[in-house]
């Protein structure tokens, strides 16, 4: 399959020499492996985390994550953003409002990210969910619109394509149209990215939702409400702690998205489903 040259080249995969086997028969030849760097955050000059990351859409990933994370409360909180590589890493300098940075200080954390991380290092149980108003109700999604954002995800996947080892974020208009979609070998990564370019585009969040290639963990679970997107949909599972946080926000989480069916695990009132699948 032909892949997007100009994402692979612009620092989401590297080709490498690489060996084995393949259908019997021993092979040696180029291949596009993905990119996995070090990623820090500083804000108004304070080191505050470093992540590992695919280095694409960096400008989307750091305003993505200062909302999911309530570090800024909205893109008008954001007052710039320098990006600064080196063969070891990048450096994403954020200047942000004065009222946030006190906030920021106030929560005294201190992270350290990783491509499978769990709660980027909170300092206390008290700390690990934030204060989150819950979802609006709104219209129920069909099953097909589930259906038609995991079969775009996938064909939209360029780099998922080339290297086999990234995880993608969509945004999907309530008709399962995939309209933003972003990669990273971090599923929270990924999520963070596409938040961070709905918001740049203005996208209506309520209209819509997101669709994961990944398990729908507490974090993604929080970070979909703190954009206030009203459902997201899993290709695979989901665990006790993202149902039970679903549940009390009134999220509607859905996962095993299927042709053949799908696992509601909160918010069935946001999905609407045929009596029978497939003629069943």
């Amino acid at each position: 399959m032909k892949v997007a040259d100009a994402a692979l080249h612009a620092g989401g995969a590297q080709r490498l020499a690489v060996s084995g086997v393949r259908d019997g028969r021993a092979f040696a030849a180029d291949d596009w492996v993905a990119e996995e760097r070090p990623i820090a955050l500083e804000y108004n000059g304070v080191s505050h985390a470093v992540m590992l990351a695919t280095p694409l859409d960096l400008e989307d990933f750091a305003l993505g994550f200062s909302l999911s994370e309530g570090i800024v409360d909205s893109a008008r909180d954001l007052h710039g953003i320098d990006v600064e590589s080196a063969a070891d890493g990048s450096t994403l300098r954020l200047q942000i409002a004065a009222r946030c940075m006190a906030g920021l200080k106030a929560r005294r954390r201190n992270l350290a990210g990783r491509t499978g991380c769990g709660l980027c290092g909170a300092e206390s149980l008290t700390q690990v969910e934030r204060p989150l108003t819950p979802l609006p109700p709104g219209p129920a999604v069909p099953h097909d619109a589930l259906l038609r954002a995991m079969r775009e995800l996938q064909a939209l996947q360029a780099l998922q394509h080339a290297t086999g080892s990234v995880h993608a974020a969509g945004w999907c208009s309530a008709a399962g149209e995939v309209q933003l979609l972003r990669e990273d070998v971090g599923r929270h990564n990924a999520l963070d990215k596409l938040i961070g370019a709905m918001s740049r585009t203005g996208v209506p969040a309520t209209q819509g939702f997101i669709a994961v290639t990944s398990r729908a963990s507490f974090e993604m679970v929080q970070k979909t409400v703190a954009a206030r997107v009203p459902l997201l949909a899993a290709v695979s599972a989901a665990t006790t702690l993202a149902v039970d946080l679903a549940q009390r926000l009134q999220l509607g989480l859905a996962g095993f998205v299927r042709p053949q069916g799908v696992v509601v695990y909160a918010g069935a009132e946001r999905l609407s489903f045929p009596e029978t699948i497939d003629g069943r």
